[in-house]
């Protein structure tokens, strides 16, 4: 079957929203071990830095894995993922996915 340009725009959508999510994860993780560690109750900001740094990644692989039209569940789950960074971009790219979804082999 040939492709269309849905899961292509789902791949770079999940793949922004994933950057999204690093850069996001990372700065949180940065500010919060670096400034609030001795405030009580700040450095949960750390922690959540990490695990949207985690999603950031997971969302980023399947981003690639979108664009390649392999593994659907997995791009939808990234697809998913890329809701939290950025909500309008992550809901873009899980329409498109599921538009898609005839297109992942």
């Amino acid at each position: 079957m040939k492709g269309t340009f849905k899961a292509i725009l789902a791949g770079i959508l999940t793949i922004i929203g994933g950057i999204m999510g690093i850069v996001v994860g990372a700065m949180f993780a940065t500010v919060g071990v670096t400034y609030f560690t001795d405030i009580p109750g700040l450095g949960l900001m750390a922690r959540i830095g990490v695990g949207i740094l985690a999603i950031g990644i997971i969302a980023l692989i399947a981003g690639i894995f979108t664009m390649r039209r392999r593994a659907w569940p997995f791009a939808m789950v990234g697809a998913i993922l890329a809701l939290f960074p950025f909500p309008w971009i992550g809901a873009a790219a899980i329409i498109f996915v599921a538009m898609s979804k005839r297109e992942f082999s």
